[in-house]
């Protein structure tokens, strides 16, 4: 259900549940936190890319399975499948993007909204599909869009459950980039491998501070920049952008 492939520096996630368009069910989610997981514990791996195979990216949550008594209770699902997927996401220090290939709806474009970096493309949509089955966006949805988009918009998309094209969601800042079809899977991959190519380091504080932004004043961001640009200033992957620029050739970074 979780396909993993590490190549050039990059961790390449791929749902794989392509006859329920990848929705959730229990051993998929925890499949993913695994993955999640080695990826943050392998050093060979300096960015991470989420995707899909085939026309879907995910439906969000198997509804068969959240009715099912054997499962547990809609809490125990938030619990134990989707909110540890959510903190891995923003708590992995190497950047994570989202590769949106269809649909993404309910928890499924709560996934992808949490990556550092989402593209999607062209025949994409999204979909904040809780309200149409009487529940409550979750997956840390009501915290990243309406920081995304606004409150009015998110607001509007949440409780109408109104699907947004990708290009759409480009314009309202919902998403970094979109792709033509034809061009999507070598333009994300492209993406994914330059940043694997980058000062890992400097990425991982960059998105300590981003997720610290969300609560901090800014005397407060002020005082984090500085302690964290001191970490920065001691990487191997700072002196050799130094000594790069000085000698005026590409730089080599080797994460560290």
């Amino acid at each position: 259900m979780i396909k993993l492939d590490i190549l050039d520096g990059v961790g390449k996630i791929t749902l794989n549940r392509p006859e329920k368009y990848h929705s959730f069910i229990r051993q998929m989610a925890l499949q993913l936190q695994s993955t999640l997981d080695q990826c943050n514990e392998n050093k060979q791996v300096r960015a991470i890319l989420i995707t899909a195979t085939g026309k879907a990216f995910c439906a969000g949550q198997d509804l068969a399975e959240a009715i099912d008594p054997s499962i547990g209770s809609i809490s125990k699902i938030i619990q134990e499948h989707y909110n540890p997927i959510i903190r891995r996401i923003r708590d992995i220090e190497k950047p994570i993007i989202a590769a949106v290939n269809g649909v993404a709806a309910g928890a499924g474009a709560s996934v992808a909204l949490a990556c550092d970096i989402v593209v999607a493309t062209e025949s994409a949509s999204f979909v904040q599909a809780f309200s149409k089955i009487g529940l409550i966006p979750d997956s840390g949805s009501t915290f990243f869009l309406p920081r995304l988009i606004g409150m009015q918009k998110a607001a509007a998309l949440m409780m109408t459950g109104e699907p947004i094209s990708a290009k759409n969601a480009e314009k309202m800042g919902m998403i970094y980039k979109v792709y033509s079809d034809e061009d999507f899977e070598k333009e994300s991959w492209d993406l994914a491998s330059k940043l694997a190519k980058m000062p890992t380091k400097g990425l991982g504080l960059t998105k300590r501070l981003l997720n610290a932004s969300n609560t901090n004043t800014l005397e407060d961001q002020l005082n984090m920049e500085d302690k964290y640009q001191v970490l920065a200033a001691k990487t191997t992957d700072f002196k050799e952008g130094v000594q790069s620029f000085l000698e005026k050739r590409k730089a080599n970074f080797k994460g560290e």
